[in-house]
């Protein structure tokens, strides 16, 4: 297996990313004990993780709460070694930057978070 352990975080460098979901994604996450993203869905070729929490946040609150649902920031770490074959894209203001994951390497993405997925913000419909 892949995945590194908590214990292992001194052994590997790794970076923080973030991920704005909905309440479906999150529960997904929670279903895989906070270990895993949910495969992308047949029209979702990209996986988007976004390099700050200001930027995830902007995408909780602004998109995921507007439609009815909760908006959830999510933070975790990744294996820096791995992130390095994807390029960083920055798509608007400075601060949108995010990986472009494809569909088909999230699983092995998955494999290379360091650790657990935490929530570290909820934003309620309509707020």
């Amino acid at each position: 297996m892949l995945g590194f352990a908590e214990e292992d975080l001194d052994l590997a460098e790794v970076v923080t990313l973030y991920r704005p979901t909905g309440q479906k994604e999150m529960e997904l996450i929670r279903d895989s004990g906070w270990k895993a993203f949910p495969p992308r869905l047949p029209d979702q070729p990209i996986f988007y993780p976004v390099l700050n929490e200001e930027y995830a946040t902007e995408i909780a609150r602004d998109w995921n709460a507007k439609g009815g649902d909760r908006g959830y920031v999510m933070r975790f770490r990744v294996d820096a070694g791995y992130l390095g074959r994807y390029e960083v894209k920055t798509v608007g203001a400075a601060r949108h930057q995010e990986y472009w994951i494809p569909a088909e390497d999230l699983a092995e993405f998955n494999q290379r978070i360091v650790g657990e997925i935490e929530v570290v913000a909820v934003f309620e419909p309509g707020g």
